[in-house]
């Protein structure tokens, strides 16, 4: 056995700094020095046999000076020292020192002190050595008597083991564990005992159990919890026996402790899909998620409910839950909202629709105002976004929710606001029955608005759906309370001079004539210039907004008025009352361009806006009747064809949903009856326990792809060349923090290797967890060498290094062989996402880091290319295939994704095909890639150029 493959129980933290005390002066102290000196010396004793050294004359002094004290730290030190003190002779014999020892331990097992012998009993656990074994016998089954818990608990754990390691030491274990068992009152006691019985004699377990199972609920939860593993793991082997132990779990589903319910929950849905187990497993889990504080318990257990959603049986089950699942809801955390909000709106039905909205109705409400947690404003936003998502999918609730929602367009929070105008925009157009209650709300909640923006789209979906005199007049008269006093430049000039000096003692300066673009003219002050110093606190929110130099809202305003002035026209058949009011819309407009010419807004009016109005205005004086259709038709019609594109889109991906959810029995399917199934052709589905311990130890495997190229021989990477002594090659195995480098290390010479060690350094956000232990290779000889290494955060890492040893008879230095680098992909970090154009455009605004890619490629495809970008970085396609489709020799698309680490990552790919170039002409662009992270983005640039380079045609 290699020093790598020695087992090792006990881990010591040593101090490395300090210089290793001689042999002679440690054994001085183990034999004349008082109980602390002989203490310290011998923790250095202990410290240097685990960095490696012998020190076999030390030994006898230990069993002379040491071993008979009483003084309990020195007994636990022994303890220590036992276990890891070589106790063979080089060729495999027990040494005769350790029939000393074993006497010594003889007599403490039989000490009266219970700690003494239950940390004994511990420590036997440990010995593979039969032949100290067997003398102890007798002790260890006296100890299953004793009066404390501690030594019977342990002595059961050390018959376990021995008879696990050495079967004939004790063969009649399971015999005498289960008596021990039935006259047993101590939970722990029991739960060891059980617990032995489960793995050593699992028909006697089984026995014991049915003397007991309607008392199960009585017993404590660490015993609980070992019957639910029995259960599971005997209906899972057989799976005839369910019926007998489904009233058991059904029991443990009432427990105290959470732990056990967990797991029974778990196990019932794996013994039955009756509706009624699903439904009680279903209920279990909802309490846990409720009564837990801890989110992560929270988002595991909600988990646990999405993977019985996936199951079609069990859907409708889950559908009548859903206000269950909606108390949730009372949880703080934004992550388990957001996950309940999901879940919910998948589970949601005709039959429970409308109780679903009266709750997030109130959800919506008791955000309001509120403002004592950081994540209020996203909690509304993804209220309103499922609220949206029910109205659409079920539209008698729309009338029912658009009231509530539509307060919150004077909301603070922009984001929420603009969800609702979406909502509204989509509901507008989509329900005529519901146009009246919307304009009328609309103009209820118009003169609150705060944002810019939220402003605009009201105005737009006022002007696009007023259809009446009245409402067209109502429309007119907010604008006007919303512009103030008109024309806009004189009574600013007006308010600036009041400010400064009474109205009658004003001195104006130079008055200087200006022609305007309409012709006419206009007088300015040189006040005009000046600005206020205090802020306008009654100022109307649009005359704000102007003079704060958004004009884009005046041109979003130039277009609402054209609209509701050329409808007015075509209502009322009175000369003078269209022309009255085409008028107080034309004066509107020119008096925003009077404004946008000054010098009072922070920022003069753009050429564009200019442009904008004055079309407008250009309109209103010709009235012509293919114009009414461009602004009365066209635009409504677009934002249908838009909106219908994207239901399709919607439909399309649930549909895709749907069909991967569907269990599909092909034409030419075996099919099996259990009744015939051997027991180890029951492989339908894996032990839930085994796998759980797999993850806990990070040996979780993935699945593989089909594809044989796809397998772990492509993760296999050549360190040394072929002629190298030593040649070494490294399995990458990537879980989700951690990676796990498996190195194959073979001596390729005829000599014996010594201390022949991996050496091993990172570059990059990695950092490596524990230095290899050295090893000594045989000629030819082979061995594997495990390392550790942590990932912080999603960047390209480098792991470089060599292989350092002696060779044995040698006088030379250490030889050594370098190794090459091993580099760490992201992809195996990043996974593909969604997000909202909104927010995609907000992360691209905020993010420090862009890295621009220019594309070398020579695919001559750009829908090829995109998909070649999108398969080689996990990333996702954000612009729907609608805006992809058809050919005009350029694209441009977004792609999103998010690392597991919770890092976004934002690309913009803008790529056209040279025409003139010819029908063979590569694709040319650029990639703008913006991250958080300087690493992500510049790792992210890497790999596109890496990946540009190796396409072939």
């Amino acid at each position: 056995m290699t020093a790598a493959e020695n087992v090792c129980y006990t881990l010591i933290n040593v101090p490395m700094d300090s210089e290793p005390p001689s042999e002679i002066s440690l054994k001085n102290d183990l034999e004349k020095g008082d109980v602390k000196s002989k203490t310290e010396a011998l923790k250095k004793v202990i410290i240097m046999i685990l960095n490696g050294e012998k020190l076999p004359g030390l030994l006898m002094t230990i069993i002379r000076f040491v071993l008979p004290l009483q003084d309990h730290t020195i007994k636990k030190l022994l303890l220590v020292f036992w276990e890891i003190v070589p106790k063979t002779t080089p060729d495999g014999r027990l040494l005769h020192e350790m029939i000393l020892v074993c006497d010594a331990y003889r007599k403490d097992l039989q000490h009266p002190n219970e700690f003494i012998r239950g940390s004994t009993l511990r420590f036997l656990c440990k010995l593979k050595e039969a032949e100290l074994l067997e003398p102890l016998m007798p002790a260890i089954r006296a100890c299953l008597e004793h009066r404390h818990s501690y030594v019977r608990r342990n002595a059961v754990l050390a018959i376990y083991t021995i008879y696990r390691n050495f079967e004939h030491l004790i063969p009649d274990a399971p015999e005498l564990i289960h008596d021990f068992l039935v006259n047993e009152k101590d939970a722990s006691c029991k739960r060891n005992a059980f617990m032995m019985l489960i793995h050593a004699d699992q028909d006697r377990a089984l026995d014991y159990l049915s003397t007991c199972i309607d008392q199960v609920q009585t017993f404590g939860d660490i015993l609980q919890l070992v019957i639910v593993e029995l259960i599971y793991k005997v209906c899972h082997a057989n799976p005839s026996e369910r019926a007998r132990f489904i009233r058991c779990i059904y029991n443990l589903l009432q427990s105290s402790s959470p732990a056990v319910k967990y797991e029974a929950a778990g196990t019932l849905v794996t013994l039955s899909s009756a509706p009624t187990a699903i439904k009680a497993a279903a209920q279990c889990y909802i309490d846990l998620i409720i009564k837990e504080s801890d989110n992560n318990v929270k988002l595991i257990v909600l988990d646990r409910l999405v993977e019985l959603k996936e199951h079609p049986a069990h859907e409708r089950v889950l559908q009548d839950l859903v206000m269950d699942i909606l108390r949730v809801l009372s949880t703080p955390d934004l992550e388990v909202r957001k996950k309940t909000l999901q879940l919910a709106l998948d589970l949601v039905s005709s039959r429970n629709v409308e109780e679903l909205v009266i709750v997030l109705k109130k959800e919506v409400i008791k955000t309001n105002n509120v403002s004592e947690h950081e994540d209020t404003d996203k909690y509304r936003q993804l209220l309103v976004r499922t609220l949206h998502s029910c109205s659409v999918r079920f539209p008698d609730m729309a009338a029912n929710v658009i009231p509530v929602l539509m307060e919150f367009l004077s909301d603070s929070n922009e984001a929420a606001a603009a969800d609702v105008l979406e909502f509204v925009r989509e509901a507008i157009q989509r329900f005529d029955n519901l146009r009246m209650l919307i304009v009328e709300k609309m103009l209820e909640v118009f003169h609150a608005i705060k944002s810019v923006k939220i402003y605009r789209g009201a105005l737009w979906i006022l002007g696009e759906y007023c259809s009446t005199k009245e409402d067209i007049q109502s429309v007119m008269t907010e604008v006007r309370r919303s512009l103030g006093e008109i024309p806009i430049v004189e009574s600013e000039i007006k308010k600036e001079a009041g400010e400064l000096k009474p109205e009658e003692e004003i001195t104006v300066g130079p008055v200087q004539k200006l022609v305007t673009e309409m012709g006419t003219y206009a007088t300015q002050s040189a006040l005009s210039s000046s600005r206020p110093t205090k802020k306008e606190e009654d100022r109307p929110p649009l005359r704000g907004f102007l003079l704060d130099g958004d004009f884009f809202v005046a041109a979003s305003l130039a277009t609402t008025l054209t609209k509701i002035a050329l409808r007015y026209v075509a209502l009322v058949q009175e000369k003078k009352k269209q022309n009255s009011f085409v008028a107080e819309a034309m004066l509107l407009m020119a008096t925003i361009l009077h404004l946008g010419k000054s010098s009072l807004p922070k920022k003069p009016i753009t050429d564009d806006d200019v442009d904008r109005i004055s079309l407008c205005l250009k309109v209103l004086s010709e009235c012509s009747p293919l114009m009414n259709d461009i602004f009365n038709k066209e635009c409504r019609q677009s934002l249908s064809q838009m909106l219908s594109a994207k239901l399709e889109e919607e439909k399309l991906s649930q549909k895709k949903e749907s069909e991967k959810r569907n269990v599909t029995v092909q034409p030419d399917d075996p099919i099996s009856f259990m009744q015939l199934t051997a027991k180890n052709e029951m492989n339908c589905k894996e032990d839930q326990f085994q796998l759980s311990l797999l993850a806990a130890m990070g040996n979780t495997q993935r699945k593989e792809a089909a594809d044989p190229l796809a397998s772990k021989l492509n993760k296999v990477t050549q360190l040394t060349g072929f002629s190298d002594p030593v040649y070494a090659e490294a399995y990458v195995h990537v879980n989700q923090y951690d990676i796990v480098l498996d190195v194959l290390v073979v001596n390729q010479t005829s000599d014996t290797l010594q201390n022949c060690t991996l050496e091993l350094a990172t570059l990059g956000d990695l950092k490596l967890v524990e230095k290899p232990s050295p090893l000594t290779l045989a000629p030819h000889d082979f061995a594997n060498i495990k390392a550790n290494v942590k990932v912080a955060s999603t960047e390209n890492g480098i792991i470089f290094g060599n292989i350092v040893y002696d060779v044995s008879g040698a006088a030379s230095d250490r030889n050594c062989v370098v190794l090459s680098d091993i580099h760490i992909d992201i992809m195996d970090y990043i996974q593909p996402a969604t997000c909202t154009d909104a927010e995609f455009r907000q992360m691209w605004a905020e993010f420090e880091w862009e890295n621009k890619v220019t594309v070398n490629t020579n695919m001559i495809d750009l829908n090829d290319y995109l998909q070649h970008i999108l398969k080689s970085t996990n990333m996702k396609c954000l612009t729907p295939e609608k805006a992809l489709s058809g050919y005009c020799g350029f694209m441009a698309a977004n792609l999103y994704a998010r690392s597991i680490f919770g890092e976004d990552a934002l690309a913009n790919v803008s790529i056209e095909k040279p025409v003139h170039q010819g029908p063979d002409a590569a694709v040319t662009g650029h990639i703008r890639i913006r991250a958080k992270s300087q690493g992500m983005a510049l790792s992210l640039g890497d790999k596109i150029n890496l990946s540009q380079k190796k396409t072939s045609l």
